[in-house]
């Protein structure tokens, strides 16, 4: 008679019967915290920006609250190079790799965990050859001192959840699976902004040194000028000796620009994956490559906190030191035991299922902590001042999150002033300049005034070329600050 399985389907059935008891999950249940009962982000709300006319970047631009924001917001600034460096390095970047790879790890530590909900199920067997002591009764039937003994076995064995230990571990994994996932698309919108500010700033450097040698030419004309005059009669050797300092300043200015300028190239090779031998071939120039949104998106205070990846890490991080409070609780509490082996011992391979050999064993335990030198105690309280860090953290992420669009908004609105002030200034000295020069070759001002007029013109272009590329690189900024269209992107929303 081959051997019964009555007693492996008893078994199994009483395990599966011993998941009604699991009713109940100690410690608290997580809930969302409410959107900050916030209307503006600003005490004095703004809707559009200055305008500078005749000025390349100067444009008006305005903020619209029912305006969501494009997963691909950095196509608005309506450049293909800078489209293609961006589509490169969201595909090689290794940082952001190594992020999608934390993802696969946490989700996998979850389902990893989720098997706990199942009977473990093993198998085994074991052969062995014996000698029993001819001073002792002999073990087998037969009376034999020589034996052999074949032993196949099924365990089974099954931990019920009663309070909620395993659904209070795998709610915290799920919860560090998310804020993995948050982490991967805050990397994948900070790459796309770092990709689209170091272009800005490359092109604006490329535009100030431009700017420098124009600037040293006109200074090297003065001096060639002043050199002729100093010769024949008409210019004393001070005013050659300040032409040539300040062609000297002009001249030191440049190295710096051309030394930032091979650092932003880089910057975008490493960004886009590649190393600086093999930079992109992409190169911005800040009007030609690049235009300034003039429409811009302003999303409602209520959904920044979901909209913003820091925020949304922030609050799994908190739903996580939840979960891990109910687990401290659990661990002070019964933890049940069911197993079963079922199988069969035989003096030969052959007779391994044959009647008679078959053992079954059931069985149930329970054990309850009594005394653990206060250490479950203290990891309980350890976990609910973990949730209170976590709950405060959270709250400083949001405040952060409407710091930022603030400070954004501000910078913007400024901005736009700073770059109305830098043309007129820009404007302005290039007027003082043409007629300093024009009032010295007539005799009818000093050199130095018209020194002072061609510095003052110097520092006004540079300046120009710098608040032009500021407003470009706050655009982005909001862009950034508002959490950069995530959601609106299928590979990072549907993950």
């Amino acid at each position: 008679m081959p051997l019964s399985r009555k007693p492996l389907v008893i078994c199994l059935t009483a395990l599966a019967g011993s998941a009604l008891l699991t009713s109940c999950a100690v410690g608290p249940n997580f809930k969302k915290s409410a959107a900050p009962p916030v209307k503006d982000y600003t005490a004095n709300p703004i809707s559009t920006t200055a305008s500078t006319s005749n000025v390349l970047g100067g444009e008006m631009q305005r903020f619209d609250p029912s305006q969501d924001i494009a997963g691909d917001w950095w196509t608005l600034f309506h450049s293909k190079p800078l489209n293609d460096l961006i589509d490169r390095a969201l595909k090689a970047n290794p940082n952001l790799k190594a992020a999608q790879a934390a993802l696969v790890e946490a989700r996998e530590n979850v389902k990893a965990q989720v098997g706990a909900y199942y009977p473990q199920v093993s198998a085994s067997f074991s052969g062995s050859r014996q000698h029993t002591a001819s001073t002792l009764s002999p073990v087998p039937n037969a009376n034999e001192f020589d034996f052999d003994l074949y032993t196949p076995q099924v365990t089974v064995s099954y931990v019920p959840d009663v309070f909620g230990l395993n659904r209070r571990t795998v709610e915290s994994l799920n919860a560090q699976a998310e804020q993995a996932r948050f982490a991967w698309v805050a990397a994948d919108i900070a790459l796309s902004a770092n990709v689209v500010t170091a272009a800005i700033q490359e092109a604006s450097l490329r535009q100030q040194i431009a700017a420098t040698h124009e600037l040293i030419d006109l200074n090297s004309n003065m001096l060639r000028v002043l050199k002729t005059q100093f010769t024949n009669g008409y210019a004393d050797r001070l005013d050659v000796a300040a032409q040539e300092s300040q062609l000297a300043q002009i001249l030191t200015t440049l190295p710096p620009l051309l030394k930032e300028l091979a650092q932003q190239r880089d910057l975008l090779a490493a960004l886009s994956g590649g190393f600086p031998s093999e930079g992109p071939a992409e190169k911005f120039e800040l009007f030609s490559a690049l235009q300034l949104p003039q429409e811009l998106p302003l999303s409602i205070p209520s959904k920044l906190v979901q909209q913003r990846p820091d925020v949304r890490q922030a609050e799994e991080n908190m739903h996580s030191a939840s979960a891990q409070v109910g687990i401290a609780v659990a661990n002070r509490l019964p933890n049940f035991m069911l197993s079963a082996d079922v199988g069969s011992m035989a003096l030969a391979a052959g007779q391994m299922f044959s009647s008679g050999t078959g053992f079954w064993t059931l069985a149930g335990s329970v054990t309850q902590p009594i005394f653990q030198g206060g250490t479950l105690l203290h990891r309980q309280r350890a976990a609910q001042a973990a949730y209170v860090q976590a709950e405060e953290q959270y709250r400083a992420a949001v405040l952060t999150a409407f710091q930022n669009v603030a400070d954004t908004l501000a910078a913007l609105a400024q901005d736009a002033d700073e770059l109305n002030a830098a043309a007129f200034a820009k404007d302005a000295a290039k007027i003082t300049l043409d007629l300093s020069i024009q009032q010295w070759q007539t005799g009818y001002a000093s050199y130095l005034s018209m020194l002072s007029a061609e510095q003052a013109y110097d520092q006004a272009v540079i300046t120009l070329i710098q608040a032009q590329a500021i407003r470009y690189a706050d655009s982005a900024a909001l862009f950034l600050a508002l959490g950069g269209g995530w959601w609106n992107r299928a590979d990072l929303s549907k993950r």
